[in-house]
């Protein structure tokens, strides 16, 4: 009886580039489409969004105010694999530009 271990790794990846983050979801699973997989998801999780609200002008016009907001994109990439293939290290090879802040889980 061949008994096989599932493994997960997930990768949490953020960004307040959309574009520069979908870019890098498709180039992890590009890169992992050679190795045995069990299974790969690229999954969106919900958009974090922090306004800050400015004076124009510090001494007159408490009215007149400006609103900047940054948007913080996330995605999870969740793997199932079996634990012999060295997933990991293929993982940590993987070269992803700057701006997209990336953490490794296993599960």
């Amino acid at each position: 009886m061949d008994i096989t271990t599932n493994a997960k790794i997930r990768v949490r990846l953020e960004s307040f580039n959309s574009g520069l983050l979908n870019s890098s979801c498709q180039k992890i699973t590009d890169l992992l489409k050679n190795t045995p997989l069990n299974s790969i998801g690229v999954v969106s999780l919900p958009t974090s969004k922090r306004i800050y609200c400015v004076l124009r002008s510090p001494h007159v016009d408490k009215d007149s105010r400006e609103h900047f907001e940054i948007r913080v994109y996330k995605r999870m990439v969740e793997i199932s694999y079996d634990s012999e293939v060295p997933i990991f290290d293929v993982l940590s090879e993987a070269d992803l530009p700057a701006g997209v802040f990336y953490r490794i889980c296993l599960s």
